[in-house]
Order: C-alpha cells, then sequence, then structure tokens
C-alpha cells in the first residue's frame, strides 16, 4: 500500500454543493458524538475487501478522492495518495464529490464519482477503474456517464443489486442547483460497470418538510425481503440536514418513506449536526453506516462509523 498518515488533524473544508442555506444554527447543548476519521472527509463510500474496509470521500484541495482504510471500524488511516489522480478530460478539478465504490465481478474495482462537467458546467457522474481497492483509479472516457443538463446534473453515485445480481447505478438529479425537482433513479449497469442499460427509473423525489428543497446521497441495500433506500435531505451546510428512509419489495420500488428522519440533529440531541452522505456494509457479520456530520464550529465534516441494528425492517444506529 501507498504511504499513510493517521487522520487526526482537522482539516477546513472547502464546503461542496449548489444548494443553498441559511448557515449553521446555534451549537448544541450536548457533547457532539466523537468522529472516527476527524478531518474533513465527507459524502462517504464505503466497500468492504477481504479483512479490511475502505472509505472514499470528497475531494480535499490537495486530491481528487480520498481513501481511508480500517481493520476493525474504530481506527482509521487516511493515505496520503489521492484514488483518482487524474480526472479524464471532461472533467474540471476542484468538485470531485461524493465517489461510490464497486468490486466487479472479475474482481477490479469501479469508483463512481462526481465531477464539473467541462461541457456544460453542471455537476455530472463519471466512473474510474483500478486493480486494487485503494486505487490508483483512472478513466479514459471523453465524456460523462450521467449528465442530464436539463435536469440540474447528477450527483451522489452508489450501486446496488437486485436479488437477480443485476447491478443498478443509482443516483440524484442536481436540480435544486437550478429550481427543479430533486428525483432518486436507478438504472441497469453493464457487467462491467463501465455503461448503462435501460431506461432510468425514477425512485423518489423531495415530498416531506424536513426534506427541504431537496434529496441526495442515495444508498440502496438489500434487508430480508425488502429493498431499504437511505438517502440525504435538505441543506448540507448546517445542521437542517438528515438522513432519511424508505423501503420497497423491488429495487425499483414503489418506495414508501418513514415519516421522520432516521438520523437528524434534534433527533440525535446535539451528537450529530447536520448527519448525512451515509453508506451502508457489513464486515466481520455486523452491519455499519458511515457518515459525515459537523464539527462544533461548523468547519469542517468529519466521518462516522456506527453499528446498525434493525427493527420491524428498518435500521436503527445503536448507540
Amino acid at each position: 500500500m501507498a504511504a499513510a498518515a493517521t487522520a487526526v488533524i482537522a482539516l477546513a473544508a472547502a464546503l461542496a454543493g449548489c444548494s443553498a442555506g441559511s448557515g449553521p444554527s446555534a451549537s448544541p447543548s450536548t457533547e457532539i458524538a466523537p468522529f472516527q476519521i476527524d478531518s474533513d472527509f465527507p459524502d462517504p463510500g464505503a466497500l468492504v475487501v477481504g479483512d479490511r474496509v475502505y472509505a472514499y470521500a470528497t475531494n480535499t484541495a490537495a486530491v481528487n478522492v480520498q481513501v481511508a482504510t480500517s481493520s476493525d471500524m474504530k481506527t482509521w488511516t487516511l493515505s496520503e495518495q489521492d484514488a483518482l489522480p487524474q480526472l479524464p478530460s471532461w472533467a474540471v478539478k476542484g468538485k470531485t464529490w461524493a465517489p461510490g465504490p464497486a468490486q466487479l465481478a472479475d474482481g477490479r474495482f469501479a469508483l463512481y464519482f462526481t465531477a464539473s462537467d467541462a461541457a456544460s458546467r453542471f455537476q455530472c457522474i463519471g466512473v474510474a477503474f483500478a486493480d486494487r481497492p485503494e486505487g490508483p483509479f483512472a478513466s479514459t472516457a471523453d465524456k460523462p456517464l450521467v449528465c442530464p443538463v436539463d435536469e440540474g446534473g447528477a450527483i451522489d453515485a452508489s450501486v446496488a443489486a437486485d436479488g437477480t445480481g443485476q447491478r443498478y447505478l443509482v443516483w440524484k438529479n442536481d436540480g435544486n442547483c437550478c429550481g427543479y425537482d430533486t428525483w432518486i433513479s436507478a438504472q441497469p449497469l453493464s457487467a462491467d460497470g463501465a455503461a448503462l442499460t435501460g431506461q432510468p427509473t425514477r425512485l423518489i423525489k423531495q415530498t416531506e418538510s424536513w426534506e427541504g428543497t431537496l434529496v441526495e446521497a442515495p444508498v440502496i441495500v438489500r434487508h430480508d425481503d425488502e429493498y431499504v433506500l437511505l438517502y440525504s435531505a435538505n441543506d448540507y451546510a448546517g445542521s437542517s440536514y438528515v438522513t432519511g428512509v424508505a423501503t420497497a419489495k423491488s429495487l425499483l420500488g414503489p418506495y414508501a418513506k418513514q415519516k421522520e428522519p432516521l438520523l437528524s440533529t434534534p433527533g440525535s440531541k446535539g451528537r450529530y449536526l447536520g448527519p448525512g452522505g451515509e453508506d451502508l456494509v457489513t464486515f466481520r457479520g455486523r452491519d455499519w453506516m458511515l457518515f459525515h456530520s459537523w464539527d462544533e464550529a461548523f468547519a469542517y465534516r468529519g466521518m462516522h462509523a456506527v453499528p446498525v441494528t434493525w427493527k420491524d425492517g428498518l435500521p436503527e444506529l445503536a448507540p
């Protein structure tokens, strides 16, 4: 592996996203929960490979895609290397967001990432490949994989699979940048992960008051006989950001939302400030949710890794 350093230093965050908000709320009265990665590591996407878990995060001033590893979900090592050192020709450096990893059938690795499209200036989704989970990932594509410019572009890609093993790319159209609805959509992926097939299916959009003007950061997992869609909503830049849940019998829906968020600042009694950008993986026989929240000064978004239990088919965060 590349040389690495333990992530213990808080870095200033260059705030990403095109949603506008009123800014952070007042500091909570209770102490915030400790971070597993106590530096700017927003929008974590996770992948379990053997006895290690890899987490990938939005860019910093130094790298396009951050990558960190752990063998126990408690202690994390943040690599000094860039997981995506060279952006494809269509992408503009500086806004590489929310990487979604996947391992392919041939053993190689794919990383679905959001970047600024040079042609349209919208955020769009691309894919890069690597032989190792830590990278370096590379893309030779001359255009994005998903770029609906008439819907505000696309961000926050992740990969989900149905009961037959068919994989889907799941994403959000970035409509809140331009006054449009934001839809979570899913579309079948080719076996090599490099192309989309069929047509996209819209799953959910913003409908609840606590969602504000947007839903985003979708992740779909299968639990028992249902599909569970985790998503973020509202303004990422403050404590109104939340994590919601919807369930369905089919990966393509229809999905029924829970009426209240799974995770929120008031719901956590101030332990998590603006929690979102989540992923859920199974590691050593236990389910874990990885997500970000703000530090007390709202200067950066650190990463949490919290065990998940299930009740009546719905996830709950362990204390």
